[in-house]
């Protein structure tokens, strides 16, 4: 046993060595534009994530939801009952398309929290603008694709963090990204005839 004890204490010693060594050489800050899009679950839940840790350190921070409608979240309610100081909600969005059906009401809605985005990403007390399902809207051509680009390369201010969620990325923002991350669909309960539950996606 301490044959393999010590042959792992030297292997792990020389991971660290090198490890170190990479860490010594990551010393640049940026803020970052994240995409996370795929077939895959968890895209939003992942920005949460990053939003719900900005509001842990104090960091400013905003969201805005593009497609998703007036229904009732467990991250929206914690944020506006308790974090609203430091955490802007804007849900825009009335619901997906096929819920709508109304592509020049739907645009409108999109251009209005496309709007509110570019506000608050250029509001440079922001640390973090997570804009929830952009990508959908982008997709549909709500939102142009071009100007989304353009504006993030121009304008945003550079120690602001966007992220960017929603399936089918447009290969623009991919290319301009400096995170992209894309969930795969391995398995899904909804295949099984399981809805959407609550604490799981909603």
């Amino acid at each position: 046993m301490t044959e393999d004890t010590d042959r792992h204490a030297m292997k792990m010693a020389k991971k660290k060595v090198a490890r170190d060594k990479i860490m010594a050489t990551k010393t640049d800050q940026k803020g970052l534009v994240i995409v996370h899009t795929g077939k895959g679950k968890g895209k939003s839940s992942a920005a949460f994530g990053m939003i719900f840790r900005c509001i842990a350190h104090e960091l400013k921070c905003a969201v805005v939801q593009f497609i998703k409608g007036g229904m009732s979240t467990g991250e929206r309610d914690l944020i506006l009952a308790n974090f609203a100081d430091t955490c802007a909600f804007h849900t825009m969005g009335e619901g997906f398309t096929w819920e709508t059906q109304d592509k020049s009401r739907d645009t409108e809605m999109a251009q209005a929290a496309w709007a509110k985005a570019k506000e608050l990403i250029l509001d440079e007390t922001n640390h973090m603008v997570l804009l929830d399902e952009i990508n959908i809207a982008i997709r549909y051509d709500y939102v142009s694709a071009e100007e989304v680009v353009t504006f993030l390369r121009d304008h945003k201010p550079p120690m602001t963090h966007v992220v960017l969620t929603g399936r089918n990325a447009h290969e623009d923002l991919i290319a301009l990204a400096d995170l992209v991350t894309e969930m795969e669909l391995v398995k899904h309960p909804f295949r099984s005839g399981i809805k959407a539950q609550i604490g799981v996606e909603f």
